[in-house]
């Protein structure tokens, strides 16, 4: 009994036609699955009188390995001919893909269109580490060993050294340590700007931040004045802002540069009429700048009675904020993509 129906099986077998998917989904189903056809003959096989199993076993096995040889074969001639017509691949059926282009982060956005602005004055692009020694962060830039910006509060310091202060390392806190760094290998003529991450050790809210960004540019040549500052800052400000800016500015302290001054420029929002993003005063300060001291300038290699200087910094974060009119600074850094979506192309 079952001889006959094992010789009808591989007649079947022999015979089968598969053509499609379905066709070798029912040729598995039937005769390969744990609940196929050739499944059932073994099972039946304790049936069979002892001295006949050997026999009927060998036939089973060998209606087993032609079901499956042919399963193979059926398998690898739909393959083939999907892959040499690829649009067999494509499910008509299938729910259309959205549109999952991502976006550029805004600070990305802004900072590379301060680059390009820079740029095309004649500013070329550099980095440097942000472990930095307190030599390239502090003293060089003329930092008084009691200056407060050295203290905990305001800097995270990784290790303090036994002797000299200079030899101390800590995370910089400003890209200020780049401008040593350049004027130390490079001589004058330098024009480069310095994006870059920056730490401080600060209590994280809406309008500061234990990590942001900044941008910082050097020039230094034979007879740079305080009016060169003023007009890069002032082209700077209309390419950025718009053509009606106007820039002020207010004197000021920094200590890698004197004289020195804050840079204002006109609320680009309501035109210098007042409103909540300049506080009603007409002007939101953007940036600090000054003629880099002499000192600097020494402690650099440089001599500074044959050159002189400017240089100037601002948050990339505090513009990108003005530029979208965004409220709170923990925006840049939660990657809510709520937040994000809203820069797609732009």
């Amino acid at each position: 009994m079952i001889t006959e129906r094992v010789k009808e099986l591989v007649s079947e077998i022999d015979n089968a036609v598969v053509t499609s998917k379905e066709q070798l989904e029912s040729f598995r189903l039937k005769y390969i699955s744990k609940k196929g056809v050739v499944t059932e003959l073994f099972d039946n096989l304790k049936n069979i009188a002892p001295e006949d199993r050997r026999a009927v076993g060998q036939e089973l096995n060998t209606l087993k390995n032609l079901a499956q040889s042919k399963f193979q074969e059926f398998s690898a001639a739909l393959e083939n001919s999907a892959d040499a017509n690829p649009e067999m691949l494509i499910d008509l059926t299938l729910p259309v893909t959205p549109n999952l282009q991502g976006s550029l982060h805004p600070l990305t956005i802004v900072r590379r269109r301060i680059i390009e602005i820079f740029e095309r004055m004649g500013f070329n692009v550099s980095y440097g580490p942000e472990i930095e020694k307190d030599w390239y962060n502090f003293s060089a830039l003329n930092f008084a060993d009691n200056h407060p910006a050295r203290e905990m509060q305001d800097t995270f310091f990784i290790s303090k050294s036994e002797g000299d202060v200079k030899d101390d390392v800590l995370l910089r806190t400003h890209t200020s340590n780049v401008q040593v760094r350049l004027m130390e290998r490079q001589k004058p003529p330098i024009r480069s700007i310095m994006p870059g991450r920056v730490f401080r050790n600060e209590a994280i809210s809406a309008r500061a931040h234990c990590v942001f960004h900044q941008v910082e540019g050097l020039y230094v040549d034979k007879n740079v004045s305080f009016k060169d500052l003023k007009d890069t800052l002032y082209h700077f400000a209309k390419e950025m802002f718009g053509k009606d800016s106007t820039i002020r500015l207010r004197p000021s302290y920094f200590p890698f540069t004197e004289p020195s001054a804050e840079i204002d420029v006109s609320c680009f929002i309501c035109k210098g009429k007042g409103c909540n993003v300049c506080k009603y005063t007409g002007w939101v300060e953007i940036a600090g700048s000054g003629m880099v001291d002499p000192n600097v300038l020494t402690n650099c290699g440089i001599d500074s009675e044959e050159y002189t200087g400017f240089a100037f910094g601002m948050g990339i974060e505090r513009i990108t904020m003005l530029r979208y009119g965004i409220n709170d600074l923990r925006l840049f850094t939660e990657n809510d993509v709520r937040f994000l979506r809203q820069f797609e192309g732009a």
